[in-house]
């Protein structure tokens, strides 16, 4: 049904929709717990169940166009759930293997699977262990016969593949062919375990029976499942889209696979999704449309009414060793682990999370605490991130100078380059990882304490005894801070801030508070610079940034883009004569960026002076060395404070 559908709803071309060993298994596991309760309600009768439902829940998500939630899901967490699977269907199947007899349960832990395993080997049977071991062999045989001959003869690499991808089918008929002859006129006692009698064509077809008991029973573990079909269809789809060069609607994808599990119970299949080892298949026979199911589709229909007989007489054992052999490749190299922990080593450890989770637990289990742990260290990381007090330093352009502005505390900077803070009493400080209300706290505490420390406080209030002094007024004696500046301005750069909410600008409004009450009477200037985002500004103007906190004085840190106040608001001298006569050293055109009018009149100059941004609210600039000028002309203006 997968592949008869999907070409309908496709973005991808390469994609066949179908069964797969991982959504098998997390099925079976809730088929068992439902039984548990209710074991007179056939299995099938619940994985159908499911595939209605996880349909339903998928096409409702592709319709809100909602295939961008599939990306919350990181890497690791992908990595550790598909090893973790694999591990868990691997060690399902050893016991089919070797034929052991003893009677312990597959569907526990995949630690639990092991120890039984291993206790039952002296249960194992000759004949079972000989079909499946070899069967296994054989695989992987023709697999490294196969790839050592594609590297050698590169000319038949494609002929190499195909041959490689039949393998599995020559081994299965291979052994089938063994097993009619050792087993055709031992029908009542075969030599070894069989798979027997396969239900021919569409015998289950009919309407889904839905109950709503069973339905309240696998809910809690349907996300679980849905998660799974998410996963890999999209993970597919990305990798062949990029190896072929086509980019897929992820949206678009989810209602596939949606409306494939919605119609699929009908003709009686289970949850299906996009499944790798088939759609490779399918790319490398040169598919060039989603209509390519439709032979898949045909191809399937012919195998499923003639050859389902011949079926009979496959060993149990080796189609253990093929199920083996397929889950085998996802289980990641060691190099691939230790790739995660050079990179990141929380992600290495979310990997080792749900990879134990998995283990001793279930799937579904390790699925929800790779993904909750992945989010929890997305809110840590977000909750915590630091800010960074800038330095300033020139670096020379070929005949010009242009400002450079990088963390006082960097790291891995040029040691002979010294970063200073650019002015006494004023501070630049970087946000590094948006603003919001998870981390309005840690920014604010941070900017707070250490202009604590590197500004004095005007404001000293006097006790008349020690003990009048609150216990957390942190006030030392009048002359320790003496040699400390006053503040005077606060440039924040916002270029990594893109929303902000009402929770951080009341934190800043607050924090505004708190250091103006430490300055008095000096007015402390707020200055924005790098703002992307209207709202933002908008925000922000709606409390009270953007302009002078002096009455009356907002024009004047308004500067043109040459670095001159605009004549119609200039009283006094320029800026060079203030900077002379004040001692504060100007530099020379950091913001000269002239702009050519484009339509000149009668009269005008050719180059006239231009102001970026909004005339009534001055203090939100372009960049960081335009704030930094500005609070410039503002100092040379008003030294006295």
């Amino acid at each position: 049904m997968g592949v008869l559908i999907y070409w309908f709803f496709a973005t991808s071309k390469d994609i066949t929709i179908g069964p797969v060993a991982v959504t098998s298994t997390v099925v079976g596991s809730i088929i068992l717990d439902v039984q548990s309760i209710y074991p007179d309600i056939p299995g099938p009768q619940i994985a159908l169940s499911i595939a209605i439902i996880s349909g339903s829940i998928i096409v409702f998500m592709g319709l809100a166009r909602l295939g961008f939630i599939v990306d919350f899901i990181p890497l690791p967490a992908i990595t550790a759930f598909m090893v973790g699977s694999s591990i868990t269907i691997c060690s399902g199947q050893v016991k089919g293997l070797l034929g052991e007899t003893a009677s312990f349960s597959t569907n526990a832990p995949a630690y639990q699977i092991i120890i039984d395993t291993l206790k039952s080997l002296p249960t194992a049977q000759g004949y079972d262990a000989a079909m499946g071991v070899t069967a296994l062999f054989t695989l992987y045989a023709l697999r490294g016969a196969c790839n050592y001959g594609a590297r050698k003869h590169q000319r038949f690499s494609k002929l190499f593949f195909f041959l490689g991808a039949l393998r599995t089918v020559f081994v299965i008929v291979f052994f089938a062919v063994i097993s009619f002859a050792v087993n055709f006129h031992r029908h009542a006692n075969p030599a070894f375990a069989l798979v027997g009698n396969v239900p021919r064509g569409f015998e289950h077809a009919g309407v889904p029976v839905l109950t709503g008991d069973v339905i309240k029973l696998f809910l809690p573990k349907l996300p679980a499942c849905v998660i799974v079909l998410l996963i890999e269809h999209i993970a597919v789809s990305k990798s062949f889209g990029r190896v072929n060069n086509y980019t897929i609607d992820p949206s678009q994808e989810l209602i596939a696979i949606g409306v494939t599990n919605l119609l699929g119970p009908f003709v009686g299949a289970y949850p299906a999704t996009g499944a790798f080892s088939r759609s490779a298949i399918q790319a490398k026979s040169g598919a060039r449309s989603p209509f390519a199911g439709i032979i898949t589709a045909c191809v399937v229909l012919i195998a499923m009414y003639a050859l389902t007989p011949g079926l009979y007489y496959i060993p149990k054992a080796s189609l253990s060793g093929v199920i083996i052999h397929a889950v085998g490749d996802l289980i990641v190299p060691p190099n691939t682990i230790y790739q995660f922990w050079l990179i990141s080593p929380l992600d290495a450890v979310i990997f080792a999370v749900g990879l134990i989770v998995a283990i001793v637990s279930t799937i579904p289990n390790s699925i929800y605490a790779t993904v909750c742990v992945s989010v929890a260290v997305l809110l840590f990381r977000h909750a915590k991130a630091p800010g960074h007090f800038l330095g300033q330093t020139w670096v020379n352009d070929k005949d010009a100078q242009r400002p450079l502005f990088l963390p006082l505390d960097e790291a891995d900077a040029n040691p002979a380059i010294k970063f200073e803070n650019p002015r006494p009493g004023v501070f630049l400080y970087r946000f590094s990882e948006g603003f919001n209300y998870p981390n309005a706290n840690h920014y604010s505490d941070a900017l707070v304490q250490m202009i604590s420390k590197s500004t004095r406080q005007t404001n000293v209030e006097v006790y008349a005894k020690k003990g009048d002094r609150p216990w957390n007024d942190p006030v030392s004696s009048n002359t320790d801070d003496l040699h400390l500046p006053i503040l005077r301005a606060i440039i924040l750069d916002f270029s990594a801030v893109n929303n902000v909410d009402v929770t951080c600008v009341q934190n800043l409004m607050d924090v505004r508070k708190q250091l103006d009450r430490r300055s008095v009477p000096v007015a402390v200037q707020w200055h924005f610079a790098n703002i992307k985002n209207r709202w933002t500004k908008r925000a922000l103007c709606a409390a009270g940034f953007g302009s002078s906190p002096s009455t009356g004085n907002q024009e004047m840190a308004s500067t043109d883009v040459n670095g001159q106040i605009p004549n119609s608001n200039r009283e006094g001298p320029s800026d060079i004569e203030m900077a002379g006569t004040t001692g504060v050293s100007l530099p020379s055109n950091p913001c000269d960026h002239k702009v050519e009018a484009e339509g000149k009149q009668s009269g005008a100059s050719s180059l006239e002076p231009s102001i970026f941004g909004n005339r009534t609210r001055p203090f939100f600039h372009v960049d960081l060395a335009a704030a930094l000028h500005s609070v410039d002309v503002y100092l040379a203006a008003n030294p006295e404070e």
